[in-house]
């Protein structure tokens, strides 16, 4: 069974720093683009961050560029969401996901992931 489990969320204040990771089991990531969304309360599912199979593409919502490093360790079978200078409007819960299919190129649309993980709560004071 594919399980995607994130871990490091928590309370922090403004321009404090938090890494997220997400552990797969039952699937290896190394062939596939994964994804960092986040969700706050009344409002959509938001791509916050994505990285290419290799490592060596990245993408980033504009809100987030500076602040955020998507990175992988395949070895571990491990994503991280490093997130520094945070702001409360940051505050949501966080998802990683899986895109099954392989040879796409990393995707800003939650449908196009196929496992997700039960997401890590966020919250930013100020």
């Amino acid at each position: 069974q594919v399980q995607l489990v994130e871990s490091g969320g928590g309370m922090v204040q403004a321009g404090g720093s938090l890494r997220l990771s997400c552990a797969a089991s039952g699937l290896t990531l190394g062939t596939h683009a994964m994804g960092w969304f986040r969700q706050a309360p009344g409002k959509e599912r938001e791509f916050v961050a994505g990285i290419n199979w290799n490592g060596f593409s990245t993408r980033y919502v504009d809100s987030v560029k500076g602040r955020v490093t998507i990175s992988r360790d395949n070895a571990k079978n491990t994503v991280y969401l490093q997130m520094t200078s945070l702001k409360p409007e940051d505050t949501a819960v966080y998802y990683c996901a899986v895109d099954l299919l392989i040879g796409r190129d990393i995707s800003v649309s939650a449908p196009s992931y196929d496992y997700w993980g039960q997401g890590t709560q966020v919250t930013v004071s100020s």
